[in-house]
């Protein structure tokens, strides 16, 4: 319960339900906000501080929530009860999107995301995105048909659409007919009204009384055989209708008639429909109310920066930087700023005496506690800290200002003496007491004594409360009680200004002198008053002065502090992060390299392979492949230690014996190629001199492949030096470089080719194609094929084949390339062309 009954006023509540009635969107939103009422039930206020969660990430992230055509029906939905009644069409157009709407925003907040492939059981079990918001649409009824229906009938501007019906349709088919003849016969008559000077040449028919007319002058009026229909304000002018179009004029007057009274039948057909869903449908329009509510709720959180916190069902205030809304509003169009509250009360500090100056904000503080707890306990968002704690009390009372009634004989005094003993009947440990001036009104010696004695009674009942007062016996009662507390509203004693501020656990001064002297009372008065309450009450008064001064330094070197301390944490947090940033990039080079040494170990791998056969074809001593297979195992040793390193030391040794071995083995290679250079430059030299001294090939030769042991008769020759010979019958193309020169008896010799191997060979050579696609294979799967490809390619005597291995990082280009400079048979490779691929496919000439 609240108390008084005027309660809402005086804490400034009536103001937020006018803020909250300007952002609804309908009358039933409104209605909602008049309905709205303080709940001391913990489970339902956090149900509705959720909705206005939801509500506000559902605008603010997703922004797809139907909030449109909120129209209230209610009472056309009632009349429609009534036998023969309909709807007009603006109002079957507006239940039409209304319902709509509550169809949306059912399946809006059904809906559930499910994940391909789940069973219906699992998918039944998953909760829905926002629950809270879900369970407003249980036992709301959609109607799907009834909005099919009416879309049906209306167009998108809410007109009857002439299919509705076919008389429908036939009678506005007639009636735009009839109208473009009386607008044509109207026009002739006026263009030659017009050449004959009886009317302005920018005059056009018009509508007077629903049937088309002809304005002109009065004194012409005689000039046109017409009936006159109507005349201007002024009387200047004068709307004729021709004789010639009253005929068809009327017809379309009877036609309006038809139409109206055809549409008048479908609207009655459409409302017996409707009717016998009028009560579920009204129940429906509960759900737009309650959207409305809660975005006109979630509007003016937005509105007043507030939070929508975890309600306890503890009686407890724990606020950190508590807000008035209304006051921060009314500050900010001064360009002014509000001062933040923070303040306690729990089972501890059930009781707080605020003192201070006046003008200092203590009934602007007992405002706020009571403005804010008010609406939190009415479901409302409020502006306090994300940390602070929130409880709830079943009794919220208030005593504050000037309650003299005249009419009932009360003095301020009785009033407030009335108030309080109210108070002490309901007062509990779930009552909160909020009270202003608490004694003042009558002799302060009495008056302070009474305000301790009612005080004890709060005190004992075990209430809540936040109380102002200047009194000192009030002040000694909060250092005295366990469970009661001082609080002070400080001031700057230097720029003699009140601070609006709120400190816990000393009382206040009221700085009664300092203000004084500063408004101009003359010092003897001062020091007169001064001497009449005495120097102890002056010291006292100026010992707590110095005490609230002490304690707002040390309160401001705690908060630096405290800031200082956060400031060091957030940095200790970016260390913490930075650390584990270095962290991963540490592992991720480390993955790097290892990758690196595996592509090294493996391109090593596929040289060693290239080098023994060179090496085996060139017979070279065992002894070297023995140590190139040596040198290979230990850095793929290397290699497979760097994984096990079991810190970064030994790690940076490992990789630095890596980089060693990899420089080492680059030497090496280095080395090898040179040799391999001058090695086959030596042997090409040597094949030059064979060529000059052989004699030159031609056709009817007996030849062989360099190499081979196959004998064959060269059949032709062409200029580029390519030679087509026959090798047992079966016809390939060479380079004669490739050939040397054979005796005719070694072609006798030689095993004659089998049928089974022509054919075998022939249909290889018929299925051969030219191009060999290994983009995305790993270098030695893609070096096989290649191998492979080429022989084939060899075999079948094709001249020229494309191998695509892609551009990407190089590495399956470089790799084929280097093994097609060992293939014998192969004269040239390159890229291909830039429009056909260009560095991503390599030409090979065979």
């Amino acid at each position: 319960m609240i108390y008084p009954h005027n309660f809402e006023q005086k804490i400034g509540f009536d103001e937020i339900r006018a803020l909250l009635k300007e952002q609804c969107l309908s009358t039933m939103g409104c209605e909602c906000v008049d309905a709205m009422k303080m709940s001391s039930d913990a489970d339902q206020l956090n149900e509705w501080l959720q909705q206005i969660r939801e509500l506000k990430y559902l605008q603010e992230e997703k922004d797809d929530l139907p909030l449109q055509y909120f129209f209230d029906l209610r009472s056309e939905l009632v009349r429609l009860k009534v036998e023969g009644t309909y709807f007009e069409e603006q109002e079957l157009f507006n239940l039409y999107r209304s319902l709509d709407t509550v169809l949306q925003l059912v399946r809006y907040l059904n809906r559930n995301d499910m994940e391909s492939g789940e069973s219906e059981e699992n998918q039944a079990k998953k909760e829905f995105a926002y629950p809270t918001l879900q369970r407003l649409t249980n036992n709301i009824t959609t109607f799907p048909e009834t909005i099919r229906c009416i879309s049906e009938l209306l167009d998108k501007f809410g007109r009857i659409k002439d299919s509705a019906s076919p008389e429908l349709a036939r009678i506005r088919c007639e009636l735009a007919q009839t109208g473009g003849m009386v607008s044509r016969i109207l026009n002739n008559i006026l263009k030659n009204a017009q050449q004959e000077g009886l009317v302005e040449k920018d005059v056009i028919p018009t509508i007077r009384e629903g049937r088309l007319v002809i304005p002109i002058q009065p004194g012409l009026k005689r000039k046109i055989s017409g009936i006159v229909h109507d005349e201007s304000a002024s009387g200047h002018t004068v709307y004729i209708e021709p004789t010639e179009v009253v005929e068809a004029n009327n017809r379309i007057r009877s036609l309006e008639a038809d139409e109206k009274r055809e549409i008048i039948r479908i609207l009655t057909e459409v409302a017996k429909e409707i009717r016998p869903h009028v009560d579920e449908i009204i129940h429906s329009y509960q759900l737009l109310a309650n959207i409305d509510f809660i975005q006109a709720k979630a509007a003016l959180s937005r509105t007043f920066f507030a939070i929508e916190p975890t309600v306890q069902s503890t009686a407890i205030i724990d606020w950190g930087q508590a807000i008035h809304p209304l006051l921060r509003i009314s500050l900010e169009k001064q360009g002014k700023r509000v001062v933040p509250l923070d303040i306690t009360l729990n089972n501890d500090k059930r009781i707080l005496i605020i003192s201070g100056p006046n003008a200092g904000g203590k009934s602007v503080c007992l405002k706020t506690v009571g403005l804010l707890q008010y609406m939190v306990q009415c479901g409302l968002s409020v502006p306090l800290g994300e940390t602070s704690q929130v409880g709830v009390f079943d009794n919220i009372m208030l005593d504050i200002g000037d309650e003299q009634s005249i009419e009932n004989d009360l003095s301020t005094y009785s009033s407030h003496l009335l108030n309080m003993k109210h108070m002490m009947r309901q007062a509990n440990t779930q009552t909160l007491l909020l009270i202003d001036e608490f004694g003042t009104g009558t002799e302060p010696l009495i008056g302070g004594a009474i305000a301790e004695s009612v005080l004890t009674q709060f005190y004992r009942r075990g209430a809540f409360g936040v109380i102002t007062t200047h009194y000192q016996n009030l002040k000694r009662f909060a250092d005295t009680y366990p469970g009661v507390a001082n609080g002070a509203m400080l001031y700057d004693r230097q720029g003699m200004r009140a601070l609006f501020q709120l400190s816990m656990g000393r009382p206040g001064s009221s700085f009664a002198i300092e203000i004084a002297r500063q408004t101009g009372l003359p010092e003897e008065v001062i020091q007169d008053a001064a001497q009449i309450v005495g120097d102890d009450y002056i010291q006292s008064d100026k010992y707590l002065q110095d005490i609230i001064r002490d304690k707002r330094y040390w309160e401001a070197k705690r908060q630096t502090i405290h800031r200082q301390e956060k400031e060091m944490q957030a940095t200790i947090n970016r260390y913490k992060h930075d650390i584990d940033e270095l962290s991963k990039e540490r592992k991720a080079i480390l993955k790097k390299a290892k990758e690196q040494a595996e592509e090294l170990l493996r391109e090593s791998n596929r040289r060693i392979e290239t080098t023994i056969r060179e090496i085996r074809e060139a017979q070279a001593e065992k002894e070297r492949t023995k140590q190139i297979r040596e040198e290979l195992n230990a850095f793929k040793t290397e290699v497979a230690q760097v994984d096990a390193a079991a810190n970064d030391a030994l790690i940076a040794k490992k990789m630095e014996q890596i980089m060693r071995r990899k420089e080492r083995h680059e030497k090496h290679i280095s080395e090898k190629a040179e040799r391999e250079k001058n090695a086959a430059a030596k042997i090409r030299e040597a094949v030059n001199r064979k060529e000059t001294v052989e004699l030159v090939l031609k056709a009817g030769d007996t030849v062989r492949m360099k190499g081979q042991q196959a004998v064959g008769e060269i059949e032709t020759l062409d200029a580029n030096g390519m030679a087509t010979v026959v090798f047992g019958g079966m016809r390939s193309k060479i380079n004669v470089k490739r050939l040397e020169q054979a005796q005719p008896t070694e072609q006798k010799k030689a095993p004659a080719m089998s049928q089974e191997t022509r054919q075998a060979i022939d249909e290889r050579k018929s299925r051969f194609s030219q191009d060999l696609d290994i983009r995305g294979e790993r270098g030695d799967e893609a070096l096989n094929a290649v191998m492979h490809f080429i022989d084939d390619a060899i075999l079948v005597g094709m001249p020229r084949v494309r191998i695509l291995h892609g551009k990407g990082n190089g590495i399956l280009r470089q790799l084929i390339r280097q093994y097609l400079a060992t293939v014998p048979n192969v004269s040239a490779f390159k890229d291909e062309h830039v429009q056909f691929g260009g560095a991503g496919i390599t030409v090979v000439d065979l």
